[in-house]
Parts: structure tokens; sequence; C-alpha cells
């Protein structure tokens, strides 16, 4: 038997077939062979997004780069390059995308359908950067969808909803080198001076530890042309990157497991461990870092004034609540955009992502953050743990009902479909 599963573990399936199309035309096959497919790039969503109720249609094939115009920034590439991939490609063609998140196994189709954002008050997710879609609809018909077309805001976080991406161009600019300081501060600090510290630095970002007033920060600078790379000695990378924050935090959360009551000690030990760092390296490099311990999130954005306010309520829940949570709340920052359903449409948000280890469940814990971002106007990220349904999206997207219907049009059969679409579209 076929099966499936997720990087968390949470999502599973047995598909009635797995598929490996390595092309365009492999994938129309497909999906005039089939009445139900479902494509999955890495499996990095922590929501049922991608689970498949027919074949499956893996698209770790589709990985390469199809073109690149290095005087335009123009990359075209196939839908399953992941960006650990691509950025080391860009790299190497003197381009980079303008913004990423803090991890990269995700495909470029999964990254930008489901929203994949990084950090930066003037700044956008990753499928502001898309400049063009290759999507094959329900009826086998490829669409080349560009910033002149009628679908062009619907399609770029498309949710899986509306066909399946094949490939993508992407608007990359010249490759820059980060200048990148992190340091712990107390969250009280943090929170009186947010506004300087979102505002005053290209990409600002903060973890904060629950039961504690400890946080850690991250600002990630543009230096000027001509600046010496000066990467993170390799010591310090082993130590803090992959021992500290990998090998022996993954024994961190089994013994929190084991003694929840140690964690609010836990905690302030784990807050107070990392020391101030800094560095300049090209910006993949400062972006992403290594995410081994596996978890569980669920992650909203809120309007960027609602910040303080939701974060406080949060600190109130964890002080009257009898369940300790391990995991720090990471928090970041984007600039407002026109997508349809990108968690920005029309509006500057702030983040905040909870996480539990994945051998708790997160249920209760998740549910009570969700009541406390739902109040402040919160749209989940597609591909993070939630329970909403369209009528809250009808609330919060001004788009929703347009969105629907240009998935009726082009998969009014449902082909496309799963229990996930179901729940947050309505059938």
């Amino acid at each position: 038997m076929t099966s499936w599963s997720n990087w968390a573990g949470n999502v599973t399936a047995s598909p009635d077939a797995i598929e490996h199309p390595g092309s365009t035309d492999e994938v129309v096959a497909l999906v005039r062979a089939h009445p139900r497919v479902k494509a999955v790039g890495a499996g990095h969503s922590f929501t049922p997004i991608a689970q498949p109720e027919g074949v499956q249609l893996r698209l770790d094939r589709m990985d390469r780069v199809l073109s690149a115009d290095t005087r335009t920034g123009l990359v075209r590439v196939q839908a399953g390059i992941s960006l650990h991939d691509l950025n080391r490609r860009l790299t190497s063609l003197g381009l980079a995308l303008p913004n990423l998140g803090d991890v990269d196994p995700q495909s470029v189709a999964g990254a930008t359908s489901t929203g994949t954002h990084g950090t930066g008050a003037r700044l956008f997710g990753i499928a502001k950067a898309v400049a063009g879609i290759q999507l094959v609809t329900a009826d086998g018909e490829v669409l080349e969808i560009g910033p002149d077309h009628e679908l062009f805001d619907a399609a770029r976080v498309g949710l899986g909803a509306l066909g399946i991406v094949t490939e993508v161009t992407l608007q990359c600019v010249p490759s820059f080198l980060l200048h990148a300081r992190e340091e712990p501060m107390a969250l009280s600090d943090v929170i009186s001076g947010l506004d300087a510290l979102v505002d005053g630095n290209d990409h600002f970002e903060f973890y904060f530890f629950p039961h504690t007033d400890k946080a850690l920060t991250k600002r990630n600078n543009r230096v000027p042309d001509g600046t010496t790379r000066a990467p993170l000695p390799r010591w310090r990378h082993a130590l803090d990157d992959e021992l500290l924050s990998n090998t022996v935090y993954e024994q961190v959360q089994r013994l929190s497991t084991r003694k929840p009551s140690l964690i609010p000690r836990i905690n302030a030990l784990s807050g107070s461990l990392l020391g101030a760092r800094e560095y300049t390296d090209v910006s993949h490099e400062v972006f992403i870092s290594p995410r081994r311990v596996r978890f569980r999130e669920s992650e909203f954005a809120l309007p960027r004034a609602a910040a303080a306010d939701a974060i406080a309520e949060m600190q109130r829940w964890y002080a009257r609540t009898d369940q300790y949570v391990s995991f720090p709340v990471e928090v970041r920052f984007t600039a407002a955009d026109d997508i349809w359903m990108s968690t920005g449409y029309e509006r500057d948000n702030v983040y905040i992502a909870v996480h539990q280890y994945h051998r708790t469940d997160p249920a209760e814990y998740f549910a009570a953050m969700q009541d406390i971002f739902v109040a402040h106007e919160g749209r989940p990220h597609w591909g993070k743990m939630h329970t909403l349904g369209p009528d809250h999206f009808r609330a919060v997207y001004p788009r929703f009902d347009d969105f629907v219907a240009v998935r009726d049009r082009l998969d009014p059969e449902r082909r496309f479909g799963n229990a996930y679409l179901r729940q947050v579209l309505g059938s």
C-alpha cells in the first residue's frame, strides 16, 4: 500500500497511486487520466492542504531552472524545485529572492501557493516575487498566467485549489549580503521599542519564551556594495545552530514532555543560553536556519498595530493556565500586498507563530491562541494549523468570494479538492 506523511507527521494519507511527473506534459496526461489528483512538494505544511484523496503527484523530478535573465532578474523554474536548491543556483547567477522565510526545504510552488513569508516592514511574502505561473487546470488545459492575466492575483496564492502549478517565473534581485545582529533582550523592552525596531531594520524578528520575559532578537540589514563577506565562524555555527539549537534542544524538548513542571525553568535557561553574535553573509545563508527538531505550528497574521495587545493577551494566558509551553513564539512583520488570498492582502501585518513539540498534543494551546488571534482579525497561514472555515475567511479576505468563483470556474468537479479545501472554501 502506498503511503505519505508530511514533515511534521501530523498528516498522513494512502493515495490510490503515487506518480512522479517530470514535465508539464506528463502532469497534463496524469490530470486527464485520473478523476482526482493532488500535487505535493516537500510536504512541509502543517495543514492537510496537500493531502491526496486520489492520485498523488510528487513534483520532486520537476526541479530544473528553465531560464534565467541576469539583466532583468526574471528566472523561470519548474514548480518542484526546492528553495534550498534554488537559492544556491540563484547565487551562482548573481541573483537572489528579495525575501525568504527561515527554512528552505519547501518547493517553490508549495511556498508560493500557501503564502510563505519572511519578515521586513517594507517587504513581502515570497509570492509577491512571482511574475508568472504555468497552471494545469482540471480539463488538462495549460494556462500561462502573467501580470496582465485576469487570474494573476488569484493564482499567485492559489492553495492548490485552482489547478496544478507546473512552472513559476520569479522576479529576482541582484544577490546581496546581509549583516546579521542577533542578541537577547527582555520581552518588555522589545515591546516598548517595537516600532523603532521594526521600522529601523530591513528585517526584524524576535522569539519570546512563554512563562518568562526573555526574547531573542534578529536584525538583518543590507550592506553597501563592496562590503566584505564575514560569515559566522564554523565553530560558532556548529555550537549555536547545530549543537544547541538542534541536538541539545531535541533533548530539552523530550525532558519537557516527561516533566512539564520544569518548562518555566527550562525556558528561562533557553532564553539565556544563546549569546549575542554578528556576521555578514549572502542573504539566504542569513535568512535560513537548520530546523531538525520536529514540531507542530499555528501562525496567524494580524494587523501590525495589534502586536502588543495580542502578545499581552498571550502572556496573560500563559500566566493563568496550567498548561506549560516549551517552544518559543516567533514574531515577524511584512508589508501589505495585492494578492487575493495572501495573508498580507491590503494590510501591514505582524505574524505570530506558536509551536509545540511533535510529541505533545497542541490542540488546547492552539485553540486558545486562535481565539486571541481571531479577535484581532487574524488570518491563519494556509500551511499552519487552524480550525477556521469560510465564514471567517469571508470576513477577513475582501476577495474571498471572487477567489471561490474562480475555483468554481476552473475546477467545478473538485478534481483537486480535499478535506482541507472543503474546510476553508466551503465545498
